[in-house]
């Protein structure tokens, strides 16, 4: 007997229902993006192995999808390795390919490759799957969408003003009040790190940082021990954990906290200028907040940094992120050119909207109208109907095979058709159609005129 068929641990299926509330997301988010003046682009589900690796931290780089080089893989590796049996030292050897493991750095390359095609600044969206070699849970996939907004070209803080009102606009379209917007900023971590005498160990104490919400503070402490942080300075990061107040209110602590570290006054006063704009800036139904915990662990971000937790009883972790980038292209060498980037989780948004029941119920509509088909020569008149519906906008189809009226009608009940049009005898007769409101049982009989008005 065959084997019953499965996907890979931490990919899905989708039928027709989920892909129309996940359309539904994505045309809500990409007409924001489009409104905002962003241009899309795509690019390859796989990268080079070189354009990829080290860009995402040592933790960010194991959960890159390795692709094998075609036929005789095994060909090109020396003996010597071989014979270690060492997967991290073959890799080089046998993978020149990876599946991206986000969409930032593919647009880096992008950008550098482009360059003379671009006209700065740049504003890109993107939305495309990517791939993640994680352990998978609720709300975290091995393969998913990420919907992406970046500007290249300007170092001006109001794009970061810019990219928080795009957050509030998608949100409240999706009916997601409530959003709370967490901002942070690298160079204070930075600051921080200095004050603790940690400035080489940035990396490892931003890494840590960043699981605070999911492990919490002891195990962030014992990982930054683990990394060679010492106690006594992790005793300093005591401060930050009692910020209290507003948003104002901790930036005046944090300069005094930071008042000795350069770079950490710097991201006080580029959280100060944000902070200022929405004095004057209303957002519809989201939440601004300072979350001076907030450190996100991939290494490229430089400035601000954003993370959007979703309203109040929906137990998911983030459903959006992104920050600042002042040099991602120089990576590519193509120095200079700051950036900046948010990401909207889209598996994440579903499941948030799913929890709060609040998918518009017009989303799963496909199609409106439901011939029941009575014979042939009904069928064929049917048809012409049809097909002068389909050209005024209203989609409509006939049921393929004259079977019983009765399971045709349950037919477009499980469909959520809510309307079924009859054209028997009678109606052919009288050159009318009998129009039935599925939901109440209503029926009216029309013209075919008439019929197209009602409909549309």
């Amino acid at each position: 007997m065959a084997a019953k068929p499965s996907v890979p641990k931490g990919t899905r299926d989708f039928g027709p229902i989920e892909v129309s509330k996940r359309n539904y997301i994505i045309e809500t988010i990409k007409s924001n993006f489009k409104k905002y003046g962003f241009q899309p682009i795509e690019t390859p589900s796989f990268e080079n192995y070189e354009t990829l690796m080290g860009k995402y931290g040592e933790e960010g780089d194991r959960l890159i999808f390795k692709i094998l080089n075609s036929g005789d893989y095994l060909s090109k590796v020396p003996e010597d390795q071989y014979v270690k049996r060492d997967s991290n030292q073959l890799i080089p050897f046998i993978s020149e390919k990876a599946l991206r493991y986000d969409l930032t750095v593919p647009f880096a390359r992008y950008v550098v490759q482009h360059q003379n095609e671009i006209d700065f600044p740049f504003k890109r969206y993107q939305i495309q799957p990517v791939w993640r070699a994680d352990r998978p849970q609720k709300g975290r996939f091995r393969e998913f969408f990420q919907c992406d907004a970046d500007v290249v070209g300007s170092n001006s803080l109001w794009q970061e003003v810019e990219f928080i009102q795009l957050y509030d606009d998608v949100f409240s379209s999706l009916g997601l009040e409530g959003c709370t917007i967490k901002i942070n900023n690298r160079k204070i971590l930075s600051g921080i790190a200095e004050i603790m005498g940690a400035q080489d160990k940035l990396i490892d104490f931003t890494v840590a940082l960043d699981k605070l919400d999911k492990i919490g503070k002891e195990k962030v402490e014992a990982e930054m021990l683990s990394k060679g942080i010492g106690s006594q300075s992790i005793e300093k990061l005591t401060p930050l954990f009692n910020l209290s107040g507003d948003f104002s209110d901790k930036l005046d602590q944090l300069r005094k906290l930071l008042s000795i570290s350069e770079i950490g006054i710097q991201g006080v006063n580029e959280l100060a200028f944000i902070d200022g704009a929405f004095e004057k800036l209303n957002l519809k139904s989201s939440k601004l907040v300072l979350d001076v915990t907030l450190a996100r662990g991939l290494n490229y971000y430089t400035g601000a940094i954003f993370e959007v937790s979703a309203p109040e009883g929906v137990q998911l972790g983030s459903i959006g992120g992104g920050g600042r980038y002042d040099d991602l292209t120089g990576i590519f060498g193509l120095k200079d050119l700051s950036g900046i980037g948010i990401s909207f989780g889209l598996d994440r948004i579903y499941l948030a909207i799913e929890q709060l029941d609040i998918f518009p119920i017009t989303v799963t509509e496909t199609t409106k109208v439901l011939f029941v088909n009575f014979g042939q020569k009904e069928a064929m008149k049917a048809m012409q109907a049809i097909s002068l519906m389909r050209s005024n906008g209203i989609s409509s189809e006939l049921f393929p095979d004259d079977k019983k009226p009765n399971k045709q009608l349950a037919y477009a009940d499980k469909r959520n058709i809510p309307y079924v049009i009859l054209l028997g005898d009678e109606e052919l007769k009288a050159g009318k159609y009998t129009l039935k409101i599925m939901k109440t049982g209503e029926q009216q009989t029309l013209t075919i005129e008439e019929l197209i008005k009602v409909l549309k």
